[in-house]
């Protein structure tokens, strides 16, 4: 039809932005597409391939593409989170490390769970250090460290100073030169927290130091399949807040991303229920991570997000992680006369999984073991190299590398590998640094005995669990009369577990009594309706959101134990890669400042430590160079618009009729939505 004279022509109507959802897990790689205006258009799910992390990404990226039928030019958005530090952690998986120590002495490694933390890795004392004003208390010697940074076998650094975060002078100083002679990854207690407690700091930086590698493979990763399908738009990746960052500051600061996982788990959680009070579960195939929805957004641990047992100073999401899963391993203990099942913390590789892939070695190695009238210590295990080329080979022992040696060829039943005690001890250490994975008797495997789960082997998990029902109890007899018994007993004791653990965590944020007596309240509450005399109640008050891939299957008896009600939302199964694009940037600088002696004001941010006459004087001087500092790394933390907010708590004593500054912290946030790429094509 002819356009009338003046009439514009208004041209083809932009399409909506498009957000790629990406969540790496223990077990799935999940994917999201997600439109504005519209919600979900597209959910996957595909196996982590541990040996190389594209490999699962790519398949589900490619998967929801292919179900949304968009053009992957569309996608105008990344955003990524990810349970592989949070699981690393758990499972004392991570690269050997170096710990350096400024104006500290031995027995600082007894505090925080250094030494445990530490293992066996090097851990190099210097001369240094500041006081709490930052004052230089003896000179930094370089020397020592120059003589063992040559021959130290590590995938990368840990640097900690005495009040390191009043002046960072003697890390930089020590960065710099482990930068300058090896090359490696160094991690800065003063860029992680800008808090007192020198031992944490340090706990936190090897810890940050040991995900380094694994984080920056993944991102790598990412970016090179993108790169392969023509999607230009930006990479962000959840912090364990919930919030955002670019890629490029995630490669900096890995160990942000402790949690990230569960933190999108509940911010997707959120967005899919509405709810704004809520106990929120999400299980995986590693851990179940426990969080709280107050006021419609997760609660945050201000003191430091506690994973694997290790209290570190990263703000998080207020988390309880344990290494509960549906891939969590199973074992057998005696508690008196009664024999008790074992779950986790190490995860397993599903029977059923490990046999899609390896069929004839899995059943014909089952079957065998099943017509054995002695069963062996090892049976129905299998072992598997997953393990990247990387530092941890080069300070791998003999016997482990004639372990290695032996699976290059491919999987091997544990009984014939483990044939000796070298071997054995060899190939739990090769497990703990995650170069080798095992496989066994899982509740994943019991879910499909019981065809509550479907989608792999069913018959392998049948022939494990009948081997697994034919370990002696204390009276000498099987544990289970059949494999569905004892797959039965499991997935009841991993609802069990669940239930006291979330009823621990759930009085924990209550502030109630020490979380130990959280299983014998649950036993009360079990027998309530026995009783006699006593009429006893105890419940949630809030709703139970269950995520995960396998929340249909365990939470609505869960939430029966604990008397409440189970939500558990559509798309529950991809909460976390949808929590990774409907969230904020959100980053914050901080200051402190001190009065070391009358008419001096001291502040604290990144450098040398700078005075003021006055406290008016230097609180200017901190908001602006907190709004400045907060608005920059906002940017390139990847945010658009920018709104920015400060908050001060200031600490006053009155000393001898005169008031006082104790400490004043100022702290800037600024949050936005990220930006999206300006290429957009139907």
């Amino acid at each position: 039809m002819a356009k009338s004279p003046g009439s514009k022509s208004r041209g083809p109507i932009s399409p909506s932005p498009i957000s790629l959802g990406i969540d790496t897990g223990g077990t799935y790689t999940d994917a999201v597409l997600f439109e504005d205006g519209v919600g979900v258009i597209a959910s996957a799910k595909s196996l982590t391939t541990r040996h190389d992390f594209s490999v699962g990404i790519g398949r589900s990226i490619d998967a929801v593409i292919d179900e949304a039928d968009i053009e992957s030019t569309r996608i105008s958005l990344v955003s990524m989170s990810t349970t592989l530090a949070t699981n690393a952690l758990v499972e004392g998986h991570g690269g050997r490390v170096c710990l350096v120590l400024i104006g500290f002495d031995a027995a600082t490694l007894t505090r925080s769970g250094l030494s445990g933390a530490m293992k066996d890795d090097p851990v190099l004392f210097l001369p240094g250090g500041h006081t709490a004003h930052g004052d230089e208390v003896t000179p930094l010697e370089l020397g020592a460290l120059r003589d063992h940074l040559s021959g130290l076998e590590v995938s990368a650094f840990a640097v900690a100073s005495m009040f390191g975060v009043r002046n960072p002078d003697h890390e930089n100083r020590v960065r710099d030169l482990i930068l300058e002679i090896t090359g490696r990854p160094v991690t800065c207690s003063h860029e992680l927290s800008s808090k007192l407690d020198g031992p944490r700091r340090a706990l936190t930086c090897v810890l940050n130091a040991r995900l380094i590698n694994m984080i920056h493979h993944l991102i790598h990763a990412t970016e090179d399949l993108f790169a392969a399908r023509s999607i230009e738009a930006p990479l962000m990746v959840v912090q364990g807040d919930g919030a955002l960052i670019s890629s490029d500051v995630a490669r900096l600061k890995p160990i942000e991303t402790i949690l990230s996982g569960p933190a999108a788990s509940l911010v997707g959680a959120a967005y899919l229920t509405g709810e704004t009070e809520a106990v929120v579960s999400d299980i995986g195939g590693t851990t179940t991570d426990i969080a709280i929805l107050s006021g419609g957004q997760p609660r945050l641990d201000e003191d430091g997000a506690t994973v694997g047992g290790w209290q570190t100073m990263v703000e998080a999401v207020a988390m309880h992680t344990v290494g509960l899963g549906g891939d969590s391993e199973v074992g057998v203990t005696q508690a008196g006369m009664d024999t008790v099942l074992k779950l986790g913390p190490r995860r397993l590789i599903p029977l059923s999984l490990f046999a899609t892939d390896h069929a004839d070695l899995v059943h014909g190695t089952l079957g065998s073991q099943l017509k054995q009238p002695r069963l062996h210590d090892h049976a129905g295990r299998f072992a598997i190299a997953v393990g990247r080329q990387s530092a941890h080979l080069t300070a791998l022992t003999e016997p482990e590398r004639g372990v290695l040696d032996r699976l290059a060829g491919g999987p091997m039943a544990l009984d014939k590998l483990t044939d000796s005690r070298r071997a054995k001890a060899a190939l739990e250490r090769l497990v703990a640094h995650g170069l080798v994975m095992l496989s066994g008797m899982t509740p994943s495997d019991a879910a499909h005995v019981l065809c509550k789960h479907e989608g792999w082997d069913r018959d392998a998990a049948l022939k494990g669990a009948a081997l697994f029902a034919r370990q002696k109890g204390s009276t000498g007899l099987p544990i289970s009369p059949d494999p569905v018994a004892l797959s039965g007993w499991i997935v009841d004791t991993l609802v069990q577990i669940s239930a006291e653990t979330l009823l621990e965590a759930s009085m924990i944020e209550d502030g109630f009594m020490p979380s130990t007596d959280a299983r014998k309240l649950l036993a009360a509450n079990d027998q309530a309706s026995a009783n006699m005399f006593i009429a006893f109640q105890m419940g949630l008050k809030v709703p139970l959101v269950g995520l995960g891939a396998s929340a249909a299957t365990y939470y609505p008896d869960v939430a029966e134990r604990l008397r409440t009600t189970a939500l558990i939302p559509e798309h529950a199964g991809v909460a976390n890669a949808l929590g990774a694009v409907v969230g904020q940037v959100r980053v914050a600088a901080e200051a402190t400042i001190t009065q070391p002696e009358p008419g001096c004001f001291r502040v604290f941010l990144a450098g040398v430590p700078k005075n003021f006459g006055s406290f008016e004087k230097a609180i200017s001087y901190v908001e602006g160079k907190l709004h400045e500092e907060a608005e920059v790394r906002a940017r390139e933390a990847g945010a658009g618009e920018i709104d920015i907010r400060t908050e001060r708590d200031d600490n006053v004593a009155i000393v001898e009729g005169q008031e006082m500054l104790v400490e004043s912290h100022v702290r800037t946030t600024a949050s936005g939505r990220p930006r999206v790429s300006a290429r957009v094509s139907a």
